[in-house]
């Protein structure tokens, strides 16, 4: 492909290299390969039930590091736009009918009163209007209520990201997402100087706004909860943004312009690599609870964490063992048994190995980045999530897949997908440095061989889009990853706004 002079002085300008750039229009034209896979992970083959004594030590561990001065940092992907959470509302306002015509739309209105956001809404369209919310329904003036809702004229929460918008309501007030995901922190994240520290990866447009409740609430929390945040902020590198194609696979271009859409949240392996930071947990913006019901969450972050901090001392120790010589039989052969029984990551030729092979071996293994996921167990819908996956080198490791990475024509994998237990919440501890303390390179452990395609219309043209592998998938494939089942109550997304009306989201009723 002939690049002119003004498509290498943009590619400079995002630093993007032309070789990244024919490597992205390559797999746009031949696609990804489907992962073979061993099975779905599934307690006792690849996901760990914890007794209540193993919870304990767990959360004994981690309260421990914390005291003796662990570096933690809890990092919340915040970019996500809230135009799609109210998909329904947008329909209902360009569709033909002035009244409620689905049961989305009646249950939104019926229960209009119950979100946090309507007191602020009511004050809206006082103003707007001079009447109350109540009164504009009475009066059946049902889209002057979602307008007032979602246009830039009126809350603009149909382009603000989640993040901004009021979910919960608390004694006295409400709090967004960035608020309740502070007072998350506050609770299991605090470092021994009284920190804590949380990281937000956001979009440049949005930053300002962001900054600005952050620094409206923090102190106020931090009062509260007897703690100081340290907050930080990122955006998604202009490197990591990815090529659009045509359908015959040449360049899209708009106005003569090479066309580059964000790469997804995998681009986001750049951003938590330039993190400082012994453990680092990760959770989705939209995914909390109240205060009344946060009990269980804080409990299973804490034993996510104190399980990453065991772990990683026993890989350090084995690291340390490794570097210095080759171990006799039976340190290899105890290092052997924690990499299949605690990592469970298998070779079938390993105990034919050679000491110095079954060495190399070992410490290729264990010297790199380690997770721990959280795991819900699977109440219906088939889908993505834990499964024990075929690495090149011929072992078998812990991997989260989605369902689109799994051949829809091979019939035994299908059913493995359909087997599967459990599915990924995005609930992650991870810990980033080596058995030195020095930060491994992140990047370096990505799987490039894994990611999605997905058609998309642009200006009215189909274009192919190419999404970088994601950020606990094909970005994390090579590394040391543990799930742990967490129960159900820890898992409370917000995908619509309608999930808001759903008990993890209201005040207990007395």
């Amino acid at each position: 492909m002939k690049l002119q002079s003004t498509d290498l002085e943009f590619l400079r300008e995002k630093g993007i290299t032309p070789e990244q750039l024919e490597e992205q229009l390559n797999i746009l034209a031949t696609g990804f390969p489907y992962l073979k896979i061993e099975g779905p992970a599934t307690p006792g083959h690849g996901i760990s039930e914890m007794t209540p004594e193993m919870e304990l030590g767990a959360i004994t561990c981690w309260d421990e590091f914390l005291a003796k001065g662990g570096h933690v940092m809890k990092m919340v992907p915040a970019s996500g736009a809230a135009s799609r959470m109210f998909k329904d509302l947008f329909a209902f306002l360009n569709g033909k009918s002035d009244t409620p015509d689905t049961d989305f739309t009646r249950k939104f209105f019926d229960y209009i009163d119950d979100f946090a956001f309507f007191e602020r809404l009511n004050f809206v369209t006082l103003s707007l209007y001079e009447k109350s919310v109540l009164s504009l329904l009475k009066e059946k003036r049902y889209k002057d209520v979602v307008r007032t809702l979602l246009d830039k004229e009126g809350l603009g929460y149909g382009s603000l990201p989640k993040a901004l918008l009021q979910f919960h309501k608390v004694l006295g007030g409400n709090r967004t997402p960035i608020e309740e995901h502070l007072v998350e922190g506050a609770q299991y994240a605090m470092g021994k100087d009284g920190k804590v520290k949380v990281h937000l990866t956001v979009s440049e447009e949005h930053l300002p706004l962001v900054r600005m409740k952050v620094e409206e609430m923090s102190g106020v929390l931090g009062r509260e909860y007897g703690v100081k945040f340290d907050v930080s902020y990122s955006i998604q590198k202009p490197s990591t943004d990815t090529i659009a194609a045509n359908l015959d696979g040449t360049p899209y271009r708009e106005e003569g312009k090479l066309f580059f859409r964000p790469g997804g949240h995998g681009a986001l392996i750049e951003n938590l690599n330039d993190l400082d930071a012994d453990v680092v947990f990760i959770k989705n913006i939209d995914n909390l609870t109240t205060d009344e019901r946060r009990a269980s969450t804080i409990h299973y972050k804490k034993v996510l964490g104190g399980t990453l901090v065991a772990v990683k001392q026993r890989i350090n120790e084995f690291c340390r063992k490794l570097s210095s010589g080759t171990p006799s039989e039976e340190e290899l052969g105890d290092m052997l048994h924690f990499v299949r029984n605690v990592l469970n990551i298998r070779h079938d030729k390993a105990d034919e190995m050679n000491a110095e092979e079954k060495a190399k071996y070992l410490f290729e293994k264990l010297n790199r980045p380690t997770r721990v996921c959280g795991m819900v167990r699977n109440e219906g819908e088939p889908g993505g999530g834990p499964f024990i996956v075929y690495d090149p080198d011929g072992t078998t490791s812990p991997q989260i897949l989605e369902s689109s990475q799994i051949n829809p024509d091979d019939k035994e994998a299908m059913k493995m997908l359909k087997e599967s237990t459990h599915f990924n919440p995005v609930d992650l501890a991870v810990a980033i440095r080596d058995y030195k303390g020095e930060k491994f390179n992140l990047p370096d452990y990505v799987d490039r061989t894994t990611g999605f395609i997905s058609n998309k219309s642009r200006e009215g043209v189909e274009i192919k889009a190419l999404e970088l592998p994601g950020l606990w998938n094909g970005a994390m494939a090579n590394w040391n990853t543990i799930f742990i089942e967490v129960p159900a109550d820890t898992f409370s997304p917000v995908k619509t706004v309608n999930d808001l009306l759903r008990p993890a989201h209201q005040p207990k009723r007395k």
